[in-house]
């Protein structure tokens, strides 16, 4: 084989070799909630959006506007605390979490005053507004926080961010753990015990509508129960994350009347060791045309989710690649990439 021959083969070998190497498909896994939540839904949507498998159609022609070569895939987990460990450990590229549950997580204040805190733990945006229901079944007479002294109640599954509020909302009004038949459930399994009789309330912190608790209030009477007043403000001043919330009436069949709660925010995290350009490029795709047409549609809170607000209530350093992209579109992330 003459000379000419063999450069020519070489070339195309290593053309080859660099066509392949750029279809290798990179996963991405976004740690979500149960399924009955709304982090599921949402980060099903999301997990869509940014995504691009290698040999998908151009987003010019048509195809995927997400990130070329990526797959991202929405996982059905614990919540908030859960997520956090999760990516502290590296079983997980990114998640889910409460505002709150993050922010304790990486000062290692807070319920992560006892154990490491997770340093390196990094924003890509806040989502949007996670309300607190409190549901009681119609028939148990509930009314208030304070009417749960004695009556089963389920907070939430060990790992929620939902079992930290519900605590600390039971502290504000005097309660706690020992005053209630404590359980500890996913909203859907609580939501199932309430229509057999078995339980007089549930805790669950996620957007509205939720799916579990729209199905319940299709099938039997319940009351949202409201948590304002002193104490609500007593919570929103000592934990700045808590803000006022309103379940408009309408919200849930049976349910005429606004409720007033609280809520935090839902913010999408990751590991500060994930590369730069990736999480730039993720960040991107969040916030293209594609995605905003996929949210808008596929979800109440999806259309909550704005660039606008992406960095509303944020308590963590945003991660490098996402900081540059938010700079780029002249927004101020000046004090909020942990520099």
């Amino acid at each position: 084989m003459n000379m000419f021959k063999k450069t020519l083969l070489a070339a195309a070998a290593v053309a080859f070799g660099s066509a392949a190497s750029a279809q290798e498909p990179q996963f991405f896994r976004i740690g979500t909630g149960g399924t009955a939540g709304t982090y599921y839904p949402i980060g099903g949507l999301i997990a869509n959006a940014i995504s691009n498998p290698p040999g998908s159609r151009p987003c010019e022609e048509g195809g995927s506007c997400g990130v070329p070569g990526l797959i991202a895939t929405a996982l059905s987990a614990n919540g908030s605390v859960a997520n956090v460990n999760a990516i502290a450990g590296g079983s997980l590229e990114s998640g889910f979490a409460q505002s709150d549950v993050a922010t304790w997580a990486q000062t290692g204040t807070g319920i992560w005053e006892d154990r490491d805190a997770v340093a390196n733990l990094r924003a890509i945006a806040s989502l949007y507004p996670e309300t607190i229901h409190l549901v009681a079944s119609a028939d148990s007479g509930i009314t208030s926080v304070a009417d749960l002294a004695g009556k089963t109640v389920s907070l939430d599954e060990p790992g929620s961010g939902t079992l930290v509020d519900a605590r600390i909302i039971l502290e504000a009004y005097g309660l706690s753990e020992e005053d209630v038949d404590a359980q500890y459930l996913k909203p859907d399994q609580a939501a199932e015990r309430m229509r057999d009789g078995a339980m007089d309330a549930f805790f669950f912190v996620g957007g509205f509508p939720a799916g579990a608790i729209a199905e319940l209030a299709s099938q039997d009477d319940i009351t949202l129960v409201p948590i304002s007043g002193a104490e609500a403000e007593g919570i929103t001043g000592e934990y700045t994350f808590f803000a006022e919330n309103t379940v408009p009436g309408g919200t849930y069949e049976g349910v005429d009347e606004d409720v007033t709660t609280l809520s935090v925010g839902a913010q999408w995290v990751t590991s500060a060791d994930m590369d730069e350009q990736l999480i730039y490029d993720i960040t991107a795709a969040l916030w293209n045309d594609s995605t905003r047409a996929l949210l808008d549609a596929g979800h109440q809170k999806g259309r909550e989710i704005t660039m606008e607000t992406a960095l509303d209530g944020i308590g963590i350093p945003l991660h490098p690649g996402a900081a540059r992209f938010y700079e780029e579109q002249g927004m101020d992330v000046s004090g909020m990439t942990g520099e």
